[in-house]
C-alpha cells in the first residue's frame, strides 16, 4: 500500500516541478529531497526522470481529449480543435520558457513523443474519419510521424523573428492539407483559432492542465490509500 502511494506522490512532485521550474532544471534528487526520501526509492519506481515525463505525457493526453470533448459541446468542430491545440501550446512554449521547456522535452524524448504519435493517429483517425476513409493505421502512423515535426518547428525559437501566428498558420495548413481538408476549410478554421486572443486562452488551458494533473494525482493517492 505503500509504494503505491509513494509512487504517485512522486508523479505528483515532480509534476509539480516540471511546471514551476521546467523539466531541464528538476533532478531526480531534487524531487526526491522534495519528498523527503532516498532517490533510490524514486528510481525504484521511475529509473529516470524520462519516465516520469511519460505519465505527464498520459495524462496530457487525456486532457486534450477531456478539452476536445468540452469544445464539442460549445459548438467547435474536431478540426478546429485541433487547430485551437496547436494554437495554444505553441503560444504556451512562445510566453513561457518553463512551458517551452517542457513541450521540447517531450518531443526529444523518444519515449514520449511515439506514444504522442501512437495516440494522436488514433485520435486523427477518429476525426478525420471521413477525408481519409481508405487510410491503413500505418498511414495514420506515418502522418502523425510528420504532423510531430511541423507541431516541433512551431514551438521552438529560431534566429529568424517570425511572428507566432504566422508559424502556427502555417503548420496547421500543412497539417490539415496532409489530412485532405480543403483549402477553403482550412482558412476558415485556421481564421477561426488565430483570431481568438491566443495569450488569454493558452493560459487558460495551461492552468487547466496543471488543475487537472493535480486532481488526478490526489484522486489516485486517495485511492491508494
Amino acid at each position: 500500500m505503500a509504494r503505491k502511494t509513494t509512487k504517485y506522490e512522486i508523479i505528483k512532485t515532480a509534476s509539480e516541478c516540471f511546471m514551476e521550474i521546467g523539466y531541464t532544471n528538476t533532478s531526480p534528487n531534487l524531487i526526491a529531497k522534495k519528498m523527503g526520501i532516498s532517490t533510490g526509492n524514486l528510481t525504484y519506481y521511475y529509473p529516470t526522470k524520462e519516465h516520469i515525463l511519460y505519465v505527464m505525457v498520459e495524462m496530457l493526453c487525456d486532457f486534450q481529449w477531456h478539452l476536445i470533448e468540452i469544445e464539442a459541446d460549445r459548438g467547435i468542430g474536431s478540426v478546429a480543435s485541433v487547430c485551437l491545440e496547436t494554437m495554444t501550446v505553441a503560444t504556451a512554449c512562445a510566453e513561457s520558457e518553463v512551458a517551452r521547456d517542457l513541450f521540447v522535452s517531450v518531443f526529444q524524448s523518444e519515449m514520449c513523443r511515439n506514444y504522442l504519435r501512437n495516440n494522436h493517429a488514433m485520435r486523427a483517425k477518429k476525426i478525420f474519419a471521413s477525408r481519409c476513409a481508405d487510410w491503413s493505421d500505418n498511414k495514420f502512423q506515418e502522418v502523425e510521424l510528420l504532423v510531430k515535426g511541423l507541431q516541433y518547428a512551431a514551438i521552438v525559437p529560431t534566429d529568424i523573428d517570425i511572428p507566432i501566428k504566422t508559424r502556427i498558420g502555417g503548420a496547421l495548413h500543412q497539417i490539415l492539407g496532409m489530412y485532405g481538408v480543403d483549402e477553403e476549410t482550412r482558412q476558415k478554421e485556421i481564421d477561426r483559432v488565430l483570431a481568438m486572443e491566443c495569450r488569454g486562452i493558452s493560459q487558460k488551458v495551461l492552468q487547466e492542465f496543471i488543475g487537472y494533473v493535480d486532481r488526478q494525482n490526489a484522486q489516485k493517492i486517495n485511492n491508494s490509500k
